[in-house]
């Protein structure tokens, strides 16, 4: 049979277009590893796209200057948190694996986050953490800045962590761009969620300063880096299929208005303090 061009573009053009509509997966299996066997699945952008931290951020503060004694005041003062509901949240925002890091914010979102919920949106989750913390990496290998616990030999929320965080720079916080780029992210899907959603994606950031494990101001780095990231994605097809999908999952999520559990109470305790 013979296909007219007319008729051929407009069936490529209709198969194009069904395309441009399918879901992306939500297969980790199909995403891959960005590592064999650490759960930590492919970013969206390859690593040449990902933005320049180095280029975005300035140095860390220099020894002694005004900015340094802000940041060991700020480790200071987290020393009374030590062993309180907050300190034990931190440790929990310290968590990137998954399932559990999926649930981070659904006490700001106001529904539950998971794999069987909200596939479209773990996925997107998922993937973003990968962009958001390798692009502080760039700024990472070139200072090497010491993490606070290691300059005042204190405890951390995550001893079990502490030796492989000694080896890894301080500046910029990954946790702080991935909590940030993720409160980015939901922002967009929810609006009417802003409010908390920030609030919590700010919160998660502090929590690495709580921790004993960054400065404050290597959380403030964090937080440029992922507001890059997250503008860098948008420009990427199956990112933007993919909140788009995950918005809809909110939408439908949102509409049957789940009553707050106490985990959420407790969160927002802790978070009060």
């Amino acid at each position: 049979m013979r296909i007219r061009p007319v008729t051929a573009a407009l069936l490529a053009s209709s198969l194009f277009g069904a395309a441009c509509t399918t879901p992306p997966t939500t297969s980790p299996e199909a995403v891959g590893e960005l590592r064999a066997g650490s759960g930590i699945l492919n970013g969206y952008l390859p690593r040449t796209d990902l933005p320049d931290s180095l280029a975005l951020v300035a140095p860390p503060p220099a020894a002694g200057s005004p900015q340094a004694l802000a940041d060991e005041n700020a480790f200071r003062n987290t020393v009374a948190q030590r062993n309180s509901p907050r300190w034990n949240l931190a440790a929990r925002d310290a968590n990137l694996k998954f399932p559990q890091a999926a649930d981070t914010f659904s006490c700001a979102l106001g529904m539950p986050i998971s794999a069987q919920d909200t596939p479209q949106l773990t996925m997107l989750l998922r993937r973003s953490l990968t962009d958001a913390g390798l692009a502080t990496y760039r700024a990472k290998d070139q200072y090497k800045r010491t993490r606070p616990f290691v300059a005042f030999s204190e405890p951390t929320c995550t001893p079990a962590e502490e030796a492989t965080l000694a080896k890894d720079g301080a500046y910029p916080s990954g946790h702080s761009a991935i909590g940030w780029a993720w409160a980015l992210l939901l922002t967009e899907i929810a609006p009417q969620r802003a409010n908390p959603l920030l609030a919590r994606g700010y919160a998660y950031g502090q929590s690495r300063v709580i921790c004993g494990v960054h400065w404050q101001s290597d959380v403030d780095a964090g937080r440029v880096v992922a507001a890059a990231t997250v503008a860098r994605l948008h420009a990427d097809p199956v990112f933007r299929a993919q909140i788009a999908a995950a918005g809809e999952e909110v939408t439908r999520g949102l509409a049957k208005n789940p009553s707050q559990q106490a985990s959420c109470a407790a969160e927002d305790a802790a978070l009060a303090r």
